[in-house]
């Protein structure tokens, strides 16, 4: 999955209850465009061009994996949904929310309808100001300069007045308070997207799966019950490896570490694949290798319904995967949960996701990050 895009918008209102015009603005942003991961503080300013009444000005971050005319799109929109009425008349004008798309990762973007970096933001200190609360290292691409350095060489001299640091809803997660998190579910169910996406919003580390290196793995799609065992050893082998290599490198107390698998998949999936008689040797060797695990303070645990993961796996393309059964899916899904159940002392959250779509829907993701919050919240 490819990292998702660092946006910086500006927001601008100066009619009605400004305070409660950016606030809104900043929560529909999150729910429905992307993940607002930092907010300036707000500042009022004078009108810039035109004769009219102070403007509220902050900058935000979005973090989306959509693209640039996508997110133009959505914030016009958004513009429209909250008030906004953009007359037809030439200059400047007086408005309830203004969102301009600032910067887009370092891009450099000249359309007919969006211009990135905004042609005039060096010219403007209502968005330089807030901007540098965002403690970005961010260099204009094209003026090849930091902010810092633009500010210095901006002729606006403006007074812009501090007015009150801003909230945003990621705040309220405090996801950090766990060192260790393990993300699991089936073959196809998002683990491995819902790390990256956690990772990058909440600034953790990852730990994630080497699943494609196995040799084994597309020889066991063709023929289980020779190489079952030498896959599950393999798989069981590499797992202890990587965890020990990469939290080793980490401080579990002070490192926050987000993964894709916990090591107990390994006993999941021999359980299923495995002869009776391999099961009970492969036992004896993980549970020597498993007191010497940390265990994850928060498990995750993302069900989806068979057909779905299916659909997930037919559609991502993997040529080994594509001839899975659904019964090998319903038998590891069986897997996990009878051991959700047998682990008394491990914090699980299971989050139903069949009708969900995290990657490309946003209100999809904030329904799991809630999940979590409430979670984290009892």
């Amino acid at each position: 999955m490819n990292k998702q895009h660092q946006v910086i918008l500006s927001l601008g209102t100066n009619q009605g209850n400004r305070l409660e015009n950016i606030e809104r603005c900043i929560s529909y942003l999150h729910r429905e465009v992307g993940t607002i991961i930092k907010v300036s503080k707000l500042y009022e300013t004078p009108s810039l061009g035109f004769d009219s009444d102070d403007f509220y000005n902050c900058a935000v971050i979005l973090h989306t994996h959509k693209s640039a005319n996508q997110v133009l799109e959505e914030v016009l929109d958004l513009e429209v949904r909250l008030g906004r009425i953009r007359e037809n008349i030439e200059g400047y004008q007086a408005r309830i929310i203004d969102i301009d798309v600032i910067t887009f990762d370092e891009e450099i973007i000249a359309s007919e309808k969006l211009q990135v970096p905004h042609p005039e933001m060096q010219n403007r200190l209502f968005v330089l100001l807030p901007m540098r609360d965002l403690n970005l290292d961010w260099r204009h691409p094209i003026l090849q300069k930091y902010l810092r350095e633009l500010l210095m060489l901006s002729e606006d001299k403006s007074n812009c007045k501090f007015v009150q640091n801003l909230d945003i809803a990621l705040s309220e997660i405090k996801l950090d308070h766990f060192n260790y998190i393990a993300i699991e579910g089936n073959i196809g169910a998002g683990k491995t997207t819902l790390t990256n996406k956690l990772a990058e919003d909440f600034n953790a580390k990852t730990v994630l799966e080497r699943f494609a290196d196995n040799p084994f793995l597309p020889k066991f799609y063709e023929d289980q019950n020779r190489y079952a065992f030498p896959l599950e050893m393999s798989f069981l082998a590499d797992r202890y490896q990587q965890i020990s290599d990469d939290l080793a490198q980490f401080d579990l107390f002070k490192d926050f570490i987000v993964a894709d698998y916990h090591i107990f998949k390994s006993l999941i999936f021999a359980k299923v694949t495995l002869a009776e008689d391999e099961y009970r040797l492969y036992r004896n060797l993980f549970d020597i290798i498993y007191k010497e695990m940390p265990k994850p303070d928060l498990y995750i645990y993302l069900y989806q319904s068979t057909e779905k993961l299916l659909d997930n796996i037919k559609q991502r393309g993997r040529t080994y995967e594509q001839e899975i059964p659904a019964e090998y899916l319903e038998k590891i899904n069986s897997g996990y949960l009878d051991y959700i159940k047998s682990q008394k002392e491990l914090n699980v959250l299971i989050i139903d996701v069949t009708n969900r779509d995290f990657l490309e829907n946003q209100t999809d993701y904030i329904y799991i990050l809630e999940e979590i919050r409430n979670k984290i919240s009892v």
